[in-house]
């Protein structure tokens, strides 16, 4: 008898066969990557494309080269965007003293355990303190790590310093472009492997396969905008693939505690305050209301 096959393996997540251009921020050739599914492939693509560790990858943007927290990568790629890996750069600590409360920093986080400064409160106790900067990853407070936390833990830590006792905050930069201008070359015009019409996204997601789909309508936009502009001020963080998830899981439902539910089904770790669901149930039925 001829020997009997072997017992199928897990089912593999098909890969989107789509072809992205990538340099390093601070200045390198053109590379090119594809078979990823979620940020932490991406990531390892990249560092393999150049060289490095995926751990040397803080952040990236899409389509420029500088910290510009507009255009940073969330859980979202356009099929023509170009992307840029922002590395480690220069480690600094810093001593804060909190005069009030809020130190006026939102934390967003890299999808892949490192967290690092979204926005600076401008006046705030942090805006005095010039060497601490956007795009910063705050690697770890009080000599205590973080890597590997997610942002809205690293902002409760923060929070839940005290007032006018020193803290310390060991932050890592991005790695600052130097006379390499030259070598940045234009995103090259090519589409193979790519199903581009300009209106549609490659869509990662940390379980599960990415997948391409249409840019969010005005309703999802707006209403995921309001959503993170909740986080901000509930959390301190901004978290755009957290909003879309949470616009998803409620612009169907009927009621609050319907969606209460659901949220807890897909986004239970967060355990979110009820004053906040309300709010963000208001804000998604007033942007529905505003569409009709």
């Amino acid at each position: 008898l001829p020997p009997s096959p072997p017992p199928p393996g897990p089912p593999e997540y098909p890969r989107p066969r789509l072809i992205f251009h990538t340099q390093l921020a601070h200045g390198s050739p053109t590379g090119r990557i594809h078979g990823f599914t979620n940020v932490k492939e991406l990531y390892g693509k990249i560092a393999e494309v150049f060289n490095i560790s995926p751990s040397e990858i803080l952040f990236c943007t899409l389509n420029s080269h500088k910290v510009d927290m507009q255009k940073l990568l969330g859980g979202q790629i356009g099929l023509e965007d170009f992307i840029f890996a922002h590395v480690r750069g220069e480690t600094k600590e810093v001593e804060v003293t909190k005069t009030e409360d809020a130190l006026g920093l939102t934390i967003t986080d890299n999808g892949a355990g490192y967290a690092f400064i979204k926005r600076i409160k401008e006046g705030s106790t942090i805006d005095q303190l010039k060497t601490v900067c956007v795009g910063d990853h705050i690697e770890a407070i009080n000599d205590q790590s973080i890597v590997g936390c997610r942002h809205y833990e690293v902002a409760k830590m923060l929070k839940e310093q005290p007032r006018g006792i020193p803290f310390t905050l060991r932050l890592v930069g991005p790695k600052k472009a130097f006379d390499m201008i030259g070598m940045r070359t234009r995103a090259p015009k090519s589409t193979e492997g790519k199903m581009a019409n300009g209106r549609e996204t490659l869509r990662l997601r940390s379980k599960g396969t990415a997948t391409v789909q249409e840019v969010q309508n005005e309703f999802d936009e707006q209403a995921t905008r309001r959503v993170d502009d909740l986080l901000e001020s509930y959390m301190g963080i901004r978290d755009v693939e957290l909003a879309t998830t949470i616009v998803e899981a409620g612009k169907d439902k009927k009621n609050p505690d319907d969606f209460a539910e659901a949220l807890d089904s897909v986004l239970g770790d967060f355990a979110f305050p009820d004053v906040f669901l309300f709010d963000v149930w208001g804000a998604i039925g007033e942007t529905k209301t505003g569409r009709m």
